[in-house]
């Protein structure tokens, strides 16, 4: 199948995060396919009911091609022109499978041996694919993720330390204020010294940063709120310790917090003959590298309108994405000391 086919059919099929079944079984599909001609294996990895991971190995698996099949809300289906293919996923991450599946076609048929492909679920919410495939190691001794870095090795990322923040008030008539207790006021002011809390900044990552990416509560307009909710993700470029000890410190007590789920930032590697970056963003590698190998960070596309409604990756990389996939698999290979039959 080609490129630009293979990503448009992946864009239509919806695959928000937690309901990958649909998509997962399109992928071992192909991937049976593939493999069935060119004395490949498929698995899936079991992550939850209806949802799981895909594994395709030729030989044993020194060097694997990794990414994740779930998208961010919400879904819009695929379009294409001269330059772009459009479409939730298109760049984060469907195009990248698309590459990934193109890179590995081209060296199974001609006859490099000892590589897997790896399509996760869970990576826009809490990594659960990279945690079961952590868990689960098949010897491989490097592992390239496929996010959108416009085709350029990554040099490191930011990590995550997410925090879901809980305000409790007392409920009473909004006429009579001094009767109750304003869940949302505490909440307001909890905020106020989380955002005023100073973050780290790297010579290479660059800053720390804060997002307040939801807020709920209240009743109704005449009604003082009992109860207030706000999620918050932090972008941290070094250790975590510092950063929750100054989040007890600015809730002093005022609040419940909950951590919900921590990445480290993680610093990657070049390689000869390759260009470089480094991204904000945050991705499953801390966790494939515990037990996948030694990690890389490269895809088409970029990251400035993923997750937008403008969502797309332009052809021409993705054509380029899938020759550097290959040409990365055989020269990882050839450090190692084998790959070809």
């Amino acid at each position: 199948m080609k490129i630009f086919e293979m990503t448009r059919r992946l864009v239509d099929v919806e695959s928000i995060s937690y309901n990958e079944g649909a998509v997962g079984e399109l992928i071992f599909e192909l991937l049976s396919e593939l493999a069935g001609r060119t004395n490949g294996r498929v698995e899936r990895m079991q992550v939850a009911e209806k949802r799981f991971n895909v594994l395709a190995c030729w030989g044993e698996p020194v060097v694997t091609l990794s990414t994740h099949m779930d998208t961010v809300p919400p879904f819009f289906a695929s379009r294409e022109d001269d330059e772009f293919i459009y479409g939730r996923g298109a760049t984060d991450a469907k195009g990248i499978i698309a590459s990934m599946f193109a890179a590995g076609e081209s060296l199974a048929i001609g006859g490099v041996r000892n590589f897997a492909l790896l399509f996760v679920v869970g990576e826009e919410k809490d990594s659960a694919g990279a945690k079961v495939a952590a868990a689960s190691p098949r010897g491989s001794q490097y592992v390239i993720n496929g996010e959108p870095t416009e085709n350029r090795l990554a040099l490191g990322s930011k990590g995550i330390l997410r925090y879901d923040v809980i305000a409790r008030g007392k409920m009473a008539h909004s006429a009579y204020p001094e009767l109750g207790e304003s869940a949302i006021e505490h909440m307001i002011d909890v905020l106020q010294d989380i955002r005023r809390i100073p973050l780290p900044h790297d010579p290479v990552l660059g800053p720390g940063t804060v997002n307040i990416g939801t807020i709920s509560g209240g009743r109704a307009p005449n009604v003082i709120p009992d109860y207030a909710r706000a999620e918050i993700l932090f972008r941290i470029v070094g250790p975590a310790d510092s950063i929750r000890d100054a989040i007890t410190r600015a809730v002093a007590g005022r609040a419940e917090i909950k951590e919900v789920l921590h990445i480290p930032a993680i610093r990657l590697g070049g390689l000869d003959g390759f260009a470089t970056t480094v991204v904000a963003y945050t991705t499953d590698v801390p966790i494939l590298a515990e037990s996948w190998g030694q990690p890389f960070l490269l895809g088409p596309g970029t990251i400035h309108v993923a997750h937008s409604p403008d969502e797309r990756v332009a052809k021409r990389e993705l054509v380029e994405a899938a020759e550097i996939y290959a040409r990365l698999v055989k020269q990882l290979l050839s450090a190692d000391g084998g790959g070809a039959d």
